[in-house]
């Protein structure tokens, strides 16, 4: 099974990310790589730099960013595991560098399973 897991940040502190905590990350991401469930990963640029597509009431409608929402899309990771709870292991692992790397960094991951074709074949 296929996770897509978005990164927000809900409350950044007024440093940046620290040499450390960049490290960490790093070591984690080659960890989930060669046990082979990291299938691509990446930060995400800020809001202000993208759009939203919408369809109401027929008609397709664009707004630029930035978007008034309290939380900043950070980054994404899609993970290739057996389970949901497999793919909030390795979100929990990712947070918690974050808590233990950078005093006052919130966020909130959101895992969200993706549909692979075995969802959509025809029963037999």
């Amino acid at each position: 099974m296929r996770y897509m897991i978005i990164l927000k940040a809900t409350g950044q502190p007024s440093t940046p990310p620290s040499a450390e905590l960049m490290e960490a990350i790093a070591k984690l991401g080659e960890e989930a790589t060669r046990a082979g469930v990291m299938l691509d990963n990446a930060g995400l640029a800020p809001s202000a730099q993208g759009a939203r597509v919408e369809l109401v009431g027929g008609k397709v409608s664009v707004t630029d960013g930035p978007f008034a929402e309290a939380k900043e899309l950070v980054s994404y990771a899609l993970y290739q595991v057996r389970s949901k709870e497999e793919a909030v292991e390795w979100t929990s692992r990712f947070l918690k560098i974050h808590r233990d790397h950078w005093a006052g960094w919130e966020g909130e991951a959101d895992v969200l399973r993706v549909f692979g074709p075995e969802d959509f074949a025809a029963p037999e």
